[in-house]
């Protein structure tokens, strides 16, 4: 750390706060302690620059300091610690102001990692500027969409146009969305439309059931497979689009940081995210448009 990060610990525990102090000051840390509420109001004169707040103690408990940290100190960050039975007190505390909470006993390393993002994101120096969601997200309008009645074929169709569609800079060039959002005639998002859903849609359902251990050197000799793919094709064509979609995928708020839309994806497995602004869907953002934001970032 480029910079000494003074951490005001406070916990009722005296094993807990003086091992923890010992551990974050071999880290590089400048710790105060302080055994309740009271006295860390006392140490906030000390000019923390991070508090780690344990959410149940006597007197003053985690939240009634807390209100009165942000209220003294609006800019420096609360990290809470809970434990396990009063997880649903600390997330309510994220309501009230804090930066983030951790379940005790938690990982030092844990801790020591929080305690240098909360840092960062608070009054330790001029925060990274970073764009949102909304300002590299697909506008709703520029992306392809159709309606759940419509036909495979007229979908294939509206998905071949987004490919034509390319937006080139000198570093990066755009190619089509790889899949069109479906709505319904209410003009309600259901579901999305991917070239993997075509492809699925065109798999004859005997792929899939169980054969005789015999029949599998015909299953997959040349004969077998010939003339398969057109004929699937072809049957699929004229089904509609809700039969062949997937639902609506995750949603993502508009004013977002783009780590919680990575964060995001990975969680859910997604490749894109619905972002909406009041409840209204605005645009689309994909793991495309995360990774342009790397190279630029890499590149700046």
């Amino acid at each position: 750390m480029s910079k000494i990060i003074k951490v005001l610990m406070v916990d009722d525990e005296a094993k807990f706060r003086e091992t923890t102090r010992k551990i974050l000051n071999r880290r590089g840390f400048e710790t105060i302690i302080a055994a309740d509420g009271e006295e860390a109001l006392e140490k906030l004169g000390e000019n923390p620059d991070v508090v780690v707040l344990d959410v149940k103690m006597p007197g003053m408990d985690g939240h009634q300091v807390l209100k009165e940290v942000k209220k003294r100190m609006p800019l420096v960050p609360v990290i809470m610690l809970t434990g396990h039975g009063a997880l649903p007190s600390a997330r309510e505390a994220l309501v009230q102001g804090a930066y983030d909470y951790l379940a005790k006993p938690c990982d030092i390393d844990l801790l020591a990692s929080k305690i240098v993002d909360a840092c960062h994101a608070g009054a330790c120096g001029p925060a990274i500027a970073e764009k949102t969601v909304a300002e590299v997200m697909i506008p709703i309008e520029d992306y392809t969409t159709i309606r759940e009645s419509d036909t495979v074929r007229s979908a294939v169709a509206a998905l071949k146009a987004s490919f034509a569609a390319k937006i080139s800079t000198s570093r990066l060039m755009e190619t089509g969305h790889r899949s069109v959002l479906v709505f319904n005639a209410a003009g309600e998002l259901t579901g999305v439309l991917s070239i993997v859903d075509l492809m699925n849609g065109c798999m004859p359902g005997y792929l899939s059931a169980p054969l005789p251990s015999m029949a599998d050197a015909i299953r997959y000799s040349p004969m077998f497979w010939s003339g398969m793919f057109t004929r699937a094709v072809q049957q699929m064509a004229d089904k509609r689009v809700e039969d062949l979609m997937q639902p609506a995928p995750d949603t993502v708020e508009a004013d977002a940081n783009l780590m919680e839309a990575a964060y995001t994806m990975l969680s859910n497995n997604a490749r894109r995210l619905i972002v909406r602004h009041q409840g209204k869907v605005v645009g689309v953002i994909r793991e495309q448009e995360l990774f342009f934001e790397i190279e630029r970032t890499l590149s700046s």
